[in-house]
């Protein structure tokens, strides 16, 4: 009888031993862990709606895109794409973030998409003449995902040119960040943003 209640004892205290030990392992890792920036959050009744649309009519395309940010959450790239007079992209932007991203390594994105290939467009400099890095990301139809994109995917572009003189995209020097489709199927697209945020660096 004395050894079982020993026992027990033993088994007690280092059960109380392990789940202190555990408690502290997983507040630490809590309070140290990187939280991700968030760019837009179309889900947030603060977010700004101030997008740019620029589509291949710049070109002599047919193009057509819209960006509603929607009154009960979320935002929707739509319209059409067009392959006539050589067009057969559609694209919309960001007002200027200005944001300084130095510590983190890529963007994460929530978007429900119709099954269509889809880019991420990002500029570091003002104006539509400088380099348009971009990076490419598939969609399921009708299915919410979340989609994380390193920097280092990103290729520097002009007018659909990859740039093999450019930089890789520098995240200390974000200016705008956008949703581009040119996957030259002609037809109707949607694509609906839930947030847009970009992550720290992983240890």
């Amino acid at each position: 009888m004395l050894i079982q209640s020993m026992f027990a004892c033993r088994f007690s205290s280092t059960c109380i031993i392990a789940t202190f030990a555990w408690i502290w392992f997983a507040c630490t890792v809590s309070a140290t862990s990187p939280t991700n920036i968030t760019f837009f959050d179309f889900q947030a009744a603060t977010n700004s709606p101030a997008w740019e649309v620029v589509n291949d009519d710049v070109m002599g395309g047919v193009s057509t895109s819209q960006f509603q940010v929607l009154a009960n959450g979320g935002a929707v790239f739509s319209r059409t794409l067009r392959l006539e007079n050589n067009g057969g992209f559609a694209s919309v932007r960001s007002q200027p973030v200005r944001a300084d991203l130095s510590g983190c390594d890529s963007f994460l994105l929530r978007v429900r998409g119709d099954g269509r290939r889809y880019k991420f467009s990002v500029r570091t400099k003002a104006g539509l003449d400088t380099p348009l890095y971009q990076c490419a990301f598939a969609t399921r139809r009708g299915e919410w995902e979340e989609h994380r994109l390193p920097f280092k995917d990103f290729a520097p572009t002009f007018r659909g040119r990859i740039l093999t003189d450019e930089p890789s995209l520098n995240p200390a020097k974000v200016s705008s960040v956008g949703f581009l489709i040119s996957d030259k199927q002609a037809g109707p697209f949607r694509l609906e943003i839930g947030w847009i945020k970009a992550a720290p660096a992983r240890p």
